[in-house]
Parts: C-alpha cells; sequence; structure tokens
C-alpha cells in the first residue's frame, strides 16, 4: 500500500531515504519515479545522487550547501506535487530476444510448471509491457514488474555459477535481464544480444528506473546479425 504521507529516514550523515510504500507494487513505485523525475528536472543544488528502489527513493546530499532539514521539506513538497499517469521522460524500449534452446535452458520447465507450451511461455513473456522498477544486484540488471501469473516460476534449487551476458530469467514473480556474465537462480528462459552495460560509455546503462520494456520475439539469424551490430556500434535500439 501506499502511504498516505512520504516518510523520512536518516541514512548517514549525507543522505536521505524517502519512504512511499510497504510493498513491490506499481502505484508505489510510481511516487519513487515521480520524485525522482522532479529532482532531476528542479536540479536542486546540494543534491549529488538519487538512488531508487521499488519502494523508496535514496538521496545524497552535500550538508554545506544544502541542510538535512531544508532538503526534507524540499522533498515533501516535490512529492506531492500532481502525478502523471506515466512520469514524464520515461521510455518504451524494445529488448530482442531469442528464446528456448540453449539461449533457454530452462523454457520447458517453465512451461511444464504452468502446463502450458513452450509457445505459450514465449508468447505470453513476450507479449506484456515491463516497467523497470530498479537497477541492482550487478551493474544494470534490471527488476520489471509486470510478469504474468500464468508463467511465474520458482527460483532453481541450485543456483548456477555462470551464465552469459544477455539471458533473461523468470524467478517468482518477477522477470530481468543479466546484463554481464555472472551467477544466477533464475530460471532462465532466453537471451537478448544487447547490451545492457557499457562502462565506455554515458550513462553506461541501457536502461534507468522508470523505463518501459517489452521483449520482442527473434530468431536465430537475427540474433547473429543485431549481436554483430553492436558489436560494430551500428545497432539503433529502438526506444519510443
Amino acid at each position: 500500500m501506499v502511504y498516505e504521507e512520504p516518510r523520512f529516514l536518516v541514512g548517514g550523515d549525507r543522505a536521505i531515504f524517502v519512504e512511499f510504500g510497504d510493498a513491490i507494487a506499481p502505484e508505489v513505485n510510481q511516487c519513487v519515479s515521480h520524485l525522482t523525475h522532479e529532482i532531476v528536472k528542479k536540479k536542486i543544488i546540494g543534491i549529488t545522487e538519487v538512488v531508487p528502489t521499488y519502494r523508496s527513493l535514496l538521496v545524497y546530499y552535500e550538508p554545506r550547501q544544502i541542510s538535512s532539514q531544508k532538503l526534507r521539506k524540499t522533498l515533501y513538497t516535490l512529492a506531492k506535487t500532481p502525478k502523471e499517469t506515466e512520469v514524464s521522460g520515461s521510455r518504451l524500449i524494445e529488448i530482442p530476444t531469442l528464446y528456448g534452446g540453449e539461449f533457454g535452458p530452462d523454457i520447458e520447465f517453465v512451461a511444464a510448471h504452468n502446463s502450458l507450451s513452450i509457445t505459450d511461455v514465449i508468447q505470453i513473456h513476450s507479449s506484456n509491457k515491463y516497467i523497470v522498477y530498479m537497477l541492482g544486484f550487478i551493474p544494470g540488471f534490471p527488476y520489471l514488474g509486470g510478469l504474468s501469473t500464468r508463467i511465474r516460476t520458482p527460483r532453481l534449487g541450485a543456483p548456477r555459477i555462470k551464465i552469459p551476458a544477455g539471458s533473461v530469467g523468470v524467478a517468482g514473480n518477477q522477470t530481468g535481464i543479466y546484463p554481464m556474465e555472472s551467477p544466477s537462480g533464475w530460471q532462465i528462459i532466453g537471451r537478448t544480444p544487447l547490451k545492457l552495460f557499457d562502462p565506455n560509455q554515458n550513462p553506461p546503462t541501457l536502461l534507468k528506473a522508470g523505463d518501459y520494456l517489452t521483449f520482442i520475439n527473434i530468431s536465430l539469424d537475427e540474433f547473429n546479425m543485431i549481436k554483430d551490430q553492436v558489436g560494430k556500434g551500428m545497432y539503433q535500439v529502438r526506444k519510443f
């Protein structure tokens, strides 16, 4: 649920947490995205960084430029400004994905667990619009809201030590994309050839909290073509 009033918690001598609710829910995260956008738009002197999460926003500040009391009043005022249905500045990004086979080794289990065919799993997963609640775990990893209850599946009994960059997985009521090679306990159903994290770019992450994305089912030939274009810096990610 969304709190009637935002709650402010001390995060050390240079940060304040602003909490908006006690659950992972779109209406709670919309409050987080709204305040994030307002802070960026106003360019408030003294605020050095903001870190959005599922239900709160961590605001770092410079005490020599703005006091904690003044910052709280400013954040409260911004949080109370009228919200839009979708936060201004959010984008819809297409994520081309090759499902199944060696790229999605767990898709058969996801299908069997939910009494569906593999085709059904692909259709359901690629037909939704997902919101990026937050980035975390590893650089650029998006925690996405909007997974259909029809394909919710528990985590692996034993996590894998290593999965490839671009792997698309589901776990419980969430889905996400691994920006780099890493361990994983999620059910891997596909892979995207896009690069979600590049330390040589500014910003280094393809996605940001508040974005929306859709998964586009592609063939192996399309996967290889896009991967080649990404490697050469020629691929243009579709953003709306």
